[in-house]
């Protein structure tokens, strides 16, 4: 992967990773449309990479919230902090259970699948829709419900479906406020990315061994700095805004991208 790719690739993350809009599923789509030729692990380690500096961006603009969250966890007090890190805890299980047991299936999938991601935008326009039409709540966010959030995380893995937007969506068709949802959502990744960064980092194999590291440092760096930007004034723009906008866009985006796919 050249040079110029990986800052495309950067500031497409870092711009579409705060958006209920699927960055996974617009990078996809960036390297079929750039032409890159990276082999599917290669392509899926880029796609971690990025992730893991946005992760790294919202741990930066949530780094009160991030020690409110380590404090609860190793001080085992039975306060609102502890109970929420537990259940940022539960809603990873899915996650890790697909990681783990599916990752031959994942990494087939992060490889250009254009059909694919244009399906999948089209579930989560439809998540977004619904989540845009639910009553709107100030409910809590409980164990059942991080749980169930969890899963559609989990869900969220495949290229096209938003996990923002699915998390969030869900949250608010659940009844939680969707300042709530947001935050939960933004937060219960972070974990994940860095998992799954770590794991695939240490798993690198003869297959691509010759990787570009500098156009993995370039990425990280071009995805990290957008995100900072992003993360501060998008996030707002998430709560604020009425859901069914990042509805359409999601079905344009994926009927275009089916459209691309079959031409």
């Amino acid at each position: 992967m050249d040079i110029l790719t990986a800052i495309l690739l950067g500031i497409i993350q870092g711009l579409t990773e705060f958006l209920p809009i699927s960055s996974s599923g617009h990078l996809e789509i960036a390297k079929t449309i750039l032409g890159d030729k990276s082999l599917p692990k290669e392509s899926l380690l880029m796609t971690l990479v990025l992730h893991g500096a946005t992760a790294l961006s919202t741990m930066v603009v949530f780094r009160n919230d991030i020690k409110e969250i380590l404090q609860g966890l190793f001080q085992f007090k039975q306060n609102d902090a502890f109970y929420f890190s537990a259940k940022i805890i539960l809603s990873m299980i899915p996650a890790v259970f697909v990681g783990l047991f599916f990752e031959d299936l994942i990494t087939q999938l992060f490889h250009q699948n254009i059909l694919l991601v244009g399906g999948m935008l089209w579930i989560t326009a439809a998540l977004l829709y619904f989540a845009n039409r639910a009553k709107v709540t100030e409910k809590d966010l409980n164990f059942k419900n991080a749980l169930g959030i969890g899963v559609i995380q989990a869900i969220a893995i495949l290229p096209g479906i938003s996990r923002s937007g699915a998390t969030i969506a869900l949250g608010v068709i659940l009844g939680i406020d969707k300042s709530k949802a947001a935050r939960f959502s933004f937060l219960m990744v972070i974990p994940l990315i860095f998992g799954s960064m770590a794991k695939s980092i240490l798993e690198i194999d003869s297959e691509i061994s010759d990787i570009n590291i500098l156009s993995l440092g370039i990425g990280f760096i071009a995805a990290f700095l957008t995100g900072i930007v992003a993360c501060k004034w998008m996030i707002e723009w998430v709560k604020n805004s009425k859901l069914w906008y990042f509805s359409l866009y999601c079905l344009i985006a994926g009927t275009a991208a089916m459209i691309y796919g079959v031409l």
